[in-house]
């Protein structure tokens, strides 16, 4: 499985927020997509989910355009809450029955029970980071070839952030690709494979995490640091 960029544009009237990239990414790594806020990592990952498209350039999933048949391979956790939250927990475990046909509700059940989660619970009534939770774990229930989790780690206490983490290392199958967006370098960087530091549009680098912290002598989150310093 592969991910292919060629030239990759993406504007908003005068505002570019993917300026020409090019980009190849491919299965059984933990991809690090490293930049502040408005870099353009968001736009990037709707253009794999097609939720935009390009304004020039290509960007291929294993040969096709990003598509219905793509999005069947692909789990998504966005950067916002956007389950109903009138629905019970209960009743998004069978709704994601229901859509996707790789969703397996054991493993829903499971990680649900682990957390203490009250299935019976409407989804409103959780806290925040409970909520966080749940859509996490019904991402990664599913048994996609691609994750991509979009600042999945953002407005969370750190409590929550471990948790996270350690429930995408135990749920995240090697032959499958994963991409982690996140400007919270430090929490996330021990689980990175590679690495792809982007800045205003623009992809500032591409790397095997551990050869960066060779190259560098220092953390991804050091070096992170000096190239997006003000």
């Amino acid at each position: 499985m592969s991910i292919v960029c060629s030239q990759l544009t993406k504007k908003y009237g005068s505002l570019t927020a993917i300026d020409a990239i090019d980009l190849t990414l491919e299965s059984g790594k933990i991809v690090g997509l490293l930049g502040p806020n408005g870099s353009g990592k968001t736009t990037l990952i709707k253009m794999i989910n097609r939720l935009i498209k390009p304004t020039s350039g290509s960007i291929t999933i294993e040969g096709q355009v990003p598509g219905v048949g793509t999005k069947a391979r692909i789990a998504y956790l966005p950067d916002r809450e956007f389950l109903p939250g009138n629905d019970t927990v209960e009743e998004l475990i069978r709704m994601y029955s229901t859509f996707f046909a790789d969703f397996d509700s054991t493993k829903a059940h499971r990680m649900l029970s682990e957390l203490g989660i009250n299935e019976k619970m409407r989804l409103k009534k959780l806290s925040k980071g409970n909520r966080e939770k749940v859509q996490l774990l019904l991402t990664m229930s599913r048994n996609a070839e691609i994750y991509i989790l979009d600042e999945p780690i953002a407005g969370v206490d750190p409590a929550a952030r471990d948790y996270i983490l350690k429930t995408i290392l135990g749920n995240f199958r090697t032959d499958a690709m994963m991409i982690i967006s996140t400007h919270l370098i430090a929490d996330v960087e021990t689980i990175l494979d590679d690495v792809v530091f982007i800045k205003n549009g623009h992809i500032v680098l591409h790397q095997s995490a551990d050869d960066l912290r060779e190259e560098h002598n220092k953390s991804i989150d050091e070096t992170f640091r000096e190239v997006f310093a003000c």
